[in-house]
């Protein structure tokens, strides 16, 4: 088990049935060397009573915002500032609702108003709520302020459903604790060993964009933004100064960059061109909608007996005008094809004048969206050619920037270690 010592760890546990697996948790942490400070809220009493947490902690409970056992402190404000990370588990919907909201009205929702630690959420409920609209909308607004979250398992339910919403176990939680502070650590480690971007803008586009019908429906794809955000993290801590654009992700909002999240093709094309002047190098990884419904109904469109006919109009082509408008920028784009890669992604920079381009066939296993894994080829505009092995999403976005400072240094890719 990795050592989390010296981590102090603030643990908010909520009024669920997975209470008792907090208790477990609290336990599995402190042995790995935590500093564990429980949070209880009123509701969580009614499972696992105060002293269960104390005696496994070593560390005093908390229960009450205006029980103030330290004179010399506000306990909520105390914990907030110190915590290397907040963890909530179980994550009960009406927590998250009210966390979503700003809502502050007990002693575990007022210090995670008052944290800049990061916060992980370990949701567990019933199926029905786990999939509730509102539930679903609240953990996208938390994962767009930076929260990361802990997926529930699947299986049978307290409540007797069997569906999503079992709390992580024990050691499934604590494993994604330690992989936050590991892949934290290495962040730092690369960030003070290679800065060589530090006097670049990196504008980076990630997601999906979302094209409205109805108030109800939209035409999308399957991009979740892992590559971008990936692109958008390695720059950051290779020095650059990093605007992120992105449509609609589950993904937690990176720290240390401008973030401008859209929806639309259209929000995407006015956000990049407002920012393009800026930008020294642009990276293009957003999988953009090239077609638009030609009319969105003002209302939710009825069923009716016969077909249903969608007429669609071009969509803004947000790589060509940037091709067409850049001046000083290096412009990567990509060209996630499921056949004839290759000549579909020099056709593309050729006629989108990029400088650079990323292929990769989405077809194949560790290479299609939403993995944690791509496998791409990059082109060049003189010519070159390099195939990278599979490798993680962040590898990629590493090796991507080695390769266009290469460039811009006007060497060969050959030179890529």
């Amino acid at each position: 088990m990795d050592s989390l010592a010296e981590k102090r760890i603030v643990l908010g546990v909520c009024g669920g049935i997975a209470a008792y697996k907090a208790a477990a948790l609290t336990s599995k942490l402190t042995q790995a060397g935590a500093q564990v400070h429980v949070i209880l809220t009123e509701n969580a009493m009614n499972f696992v009573q105060p002293v269960t947490f104390q005696a496994l902690s070593h560390q005093p409970v908390y229960t009450d915002t205006f029980s103030e056992p330290d004179p010399h402190v506000i306990s909520h404000i105390d914990l907030a500032d110190k915590a290397d990370l907040v963890l909530i588990a179980p994550a009960t919907a009406n927590v998250i609702g009210k966390i979503a909201n700003g809502i502050a009205d007990d002693m575990l929702t007022t210090t995670l108003l008052a944290t800049k630690a990061p916060v992980m959420i370990a949701p567990a409920m019933n199926v029905n709520m786990y999939e509730h609209p509102a539930v679903a909308a609240n953990m996208e607004k938390l994962a767009s302020f930076g929260y990361r979250f802990v997926e529930p398992g699947v299986g049978l339910l307290a409540c007797g459903w069997v569906g999503k919403g079992r709390l992580a176990e024990p050691e499934e939680i604590v494993e994604a604790v330690q992989s936050w502070f590991r892949q934290q650590a290495a962040r730092d480690t690369q960030a003070a060993a290679k800065q060589d971007l530090l006097d670049k803008h990196v504008l980076v586009t990630a997601g999906p964009t979302r094209e409205k019908i109805d108030p109800v429906r939209y035409i999308t794809n399957h991009a979740s933004g892992k590559m971008g955000y990936a692109i958008a993290e390695a720059a950051r801590d290779r020095g650059a100064r990093v605007t992120l654009i992105s449509g609609p992700t589950a993904l937690p909002r990176p720290e240390g960059v401008a973030f401008v999240a859209v929806e639309s093709v259209q929000e995407m094309f006015d956000a990049v061109m407002e920012h393009l002047p800026q930008s020294d190098i642009v990276v293009k990884s957003a999988a953009v909608s090239d077609y638009r419904p030609k009319t969105v109904q003002a209302h939710k469109m009825k069923k009716g007996d016969g077909p249903f006919v969608l007429e669609l109009d071009k969509a803004p082509d947000i790589l060509k005008t940037i091709g067409e408008r850049k001046t000083k920028q290096f412009v990567v784009g990509f060209a996630a094809e499921t056949q004839d890669v290759l000549l579909h992604a020099q056709s593309k920079l050729e006629r989108k004048n990029l400088d650079m381009i990323v292929a990769n066939n989405v077809l194949l296993e560790g290479a299609g969206m939403g993995s944690d894994t791509n496998i791409v080829t990059l082109l060049t505009r003189d010519g070159e050619q390099l195939a990278l092995e599979k490798l993680s999403k962040r590898a990629v976005a590493d090796k991507l920037f080695d390769a266009v400072l290469l460039k811009l240094q006007q060497k060969p890719l050959s030179e890529l270690s």
